[in-house]
């Protein structure tokens, strides 16, 4: 007896972002598929799929979003679920990668929270993982286990040059986004500038930017970052570029995970006119602020998601270029 195994594609989502999840599913033109998620008097989460999902393809779509913790545990169980309901491969599609930022111990007695993560991903039960724009590249390293990195630039780009053509200078806010603000410059045929910061040592959540590299007189500046948090490090760059002579300052950033002062902060920064963001993160109104507009990359996902389900080249959608 001869059988022929069909490929079923299931998608299902957890509670962080439902609007993201529900529009790459419309993307794929399939539905979000059953589950059942409910919390226990004492903050436990329970999760139950109310279909058989024996032998599907299964993507399981959660950002990590505030409660960080919760959104990651969440994720976590879904997954543990997935496994026990005899799922053929398990894919977490995770837009926003929770403790991103604790990849390296900056100082002694530190954890490596980031690589924590990839663990206990990898024994929950997931097969594969799906990310847009790391922190850091290096995470990728910290898996066992296939890791998909995208990234929004496309979407950024394409933005970019419909508003304003060539006529700006990207501008990296530190060191270590400089391959890739490299890389934006190189796509767009625009001058690229580096601002240099410090941060106080034993600070989480200050910076002083010290000097601008590059010729930004009198041009607009366009800041590319990964993240914008509570808008520190992208306020006191756009405070030095209007200092050294910018005529405009725009800031665009994959993640905007917009906390604490950070939506009053950009209002009131006289300097930024513009802040660009993905809606990897779920923006409620109180982040919301005129300045503010928000792309989507749920098609970008989508693409990715469909190449994975179809064994094709995730690389092959950016051109190689989304392996940091």
């Amino acid at each position: 007896m001869e059988l022929v195994s069909t490929r079923h594609l299931q998608i299902v989502s957890g509670r962080s972002h439902p609007a993201l999840a529900a529009s790459i599913a419309e993307h794929l033109g399939t539905e979000i598929g059953e589950v059942n998620l409910r919390d226990f008097a004492n903050g436990e989460i329970h999760c139950r799929f109310d279909r058989s999902i024996r032998g599907a393809d299964v993507f399981i779509i959660q950002t990590h979003c505030r409660p960080v913790n919760d959104s990651l545990m969440e994720q976590l169980i879904m997954i543990d679920a997935a496994k026990r309901a005899s799922a053929k491969r398990i894919t977490a599609v995770v837009p926003y990668y929770g403790y991103s930022r604790q990849d390296r111990k900056a100082t002694g007695r530190e954890p490596i929270t980031a690589k924590l993560v990839a663990d206990m991903l990898q024994v929950a039960g997931a097969d594969r993982v799906l990310s847009v724009d790391l922190h850091s590249g290096q995470i990728q390293g910290f898996f066992d286990r296939p890791f998909d990195h995208l990234t929004a630039a496309p979407v950024l780009e394409e933005y970019l040059q419909s508003k304003i053509g060539t006529d700006f200078v990207i501008v990296t806010p530190d060191a270590g986004r400089a391959k890739v603000a490299e890389r934006y410059a190189t796509h767009l045929g625009v001058d690229m500038a580096l601002v240099h910061k410090t941060r106080p040592k034993g600070t989480a959540n200050e910076v002083r930017a010290l000097q601008v590299v590059g010729d930004i007189e009198g041009r607009r500046c366009v800041i590319i970052d990964d993240m914008i948090d509570t808008a520190g490090t992208i306020c006191a760059a756009a405070d030095l570029l209007a200092e050294s002579g910018a005529k405009e300052v725009w800031a665009l950033a994959t993640h905007g995970l917009l906390s604490g002062p950070a939506a009053e902060r950009l209002q009131s920064n006289e300097a930024i006119t513009r802040v660009v963001i993905t809606d990897t993160l779920p923006t409620p109104p109180e982040r919301q602020f005129p300045k503010l507009e928000i792309l989507t990359v749920a098609g970008l996902i989508a693409e990715a998601m469909s190449a994975v389900f179809e064994e094709t080249s995730v690389s092959e959608i950016f051109g190689g270029e989304n392996l940091a």
